[in-house]
Formats: C-alpha cells, sequence, structure tokens
C-alpha cells in the first residue's frame, strides 16, 4: 500500500447520533464492536480491534446533520458470503431496517445494506481479495 504524504489509512469515522445510548447498543449487539473510551454521557467510541467508530449525540432538535454532511454508508466486512445471508436473516428477525438485501456482485463479492437506530446506512460484505485476510 503507498503512504501519501505520510497518511498510513483511516483511523476513525464519526457519526452525529440522536441518542448514544441506542446507537451504542446497536454497534455492540450487531456489529460486536466494543467501548475504548466513553468521556461522558454524550460521546463515545467504539472499536472492533483496528478501527473506531465516534458516536456523538447531538442536542435535541439539531437533527442528525448539523453540518451538512451527508454520509453514503459504513462497511463491515465479514469472512463469507453465506455469513452474509446468516447476518442479513438475525438482522431481519431481529428488526433492523434492510435496505437492500442480499445480492451477490460479478466480483465474486457479496453483500446487503441495513440502517442503524438513525438511518445511517451500513454494508456488510464479504469481498472475496479483502475477508480472508486478518485485520491488525
Amino acid at each position: 500500500m503507498s503512504r501519501v504524504r505520510g497518511i498510513k489509512g483511516m483511523r476513525h469515522i464519526a457519526l452525529n447520533v440522536n441518542d448514544v445510548t441506542r446507537s451504542k447498543r446497536f454497534y455492540q449487539e450487531f456489529f460486536g464492536m466494543e467501548v475504548v473510551w466513553e468521556p461522558d454521557p454524550k460521546n463515545v467510541y467504539l472499536s472492533s480491534g483496528c478501527d473506531n467508530l465516534a458516536l456523538h449525540e447531538i442536542p435535541q432538535g439539531r437533527g442528525v446533520e448539523p453540518h451538512g454532511q451527508k454520509l453514503d454508508h459504513l462497511g463491515f466486512v465479514v469472512e463469507s458470503a453465506e455469513r452474509v445471508r446468516e447476518l442479513e436473516e438475525e438482522f431481519r428477525s431481529r428488526g433492523v431496517k434492510i435496505v437492500h438485501p442480499f445480492k451477490a456482485h460479478r466480483d465474486q463479492s457479496a453483500s446487503f445494506y441495513c440502517a442503524d437506530p438513525d438511518g445511517i446506512i451500513i454494508q456488510v460484505l464479504y469481498e472475496p481479495h479483502l475477508s480472508p485476510q486478518e485485520i491488525k
């Protein structure tokens, strides 16, 4: 991987959410993320080992787009296309909104898209070149 201007890679994604407790529980339950730092009741930082997801609760009435920024989606990689199917079924049975159902792609990858409690889109993806790698 090339290093441009000393950049080593992406470290974190920060999301503005309406209810940090509800969002924290969602990412813990459905994606196995663990709390790495909770500096106060309105901010929490989660990780699955090599990443960091920051959740910041915004003041009531401001909505989830205080800076007018839009995030297309987050992506979580899994080990197989079969696991993508299993997770879609599990998420659906537990009331998670499925935005785009399972799809096998031409490059042999497979994915589905769901929404978190604030409507942020999440892709669950098997990618044959990336999924077998151990992420450190």
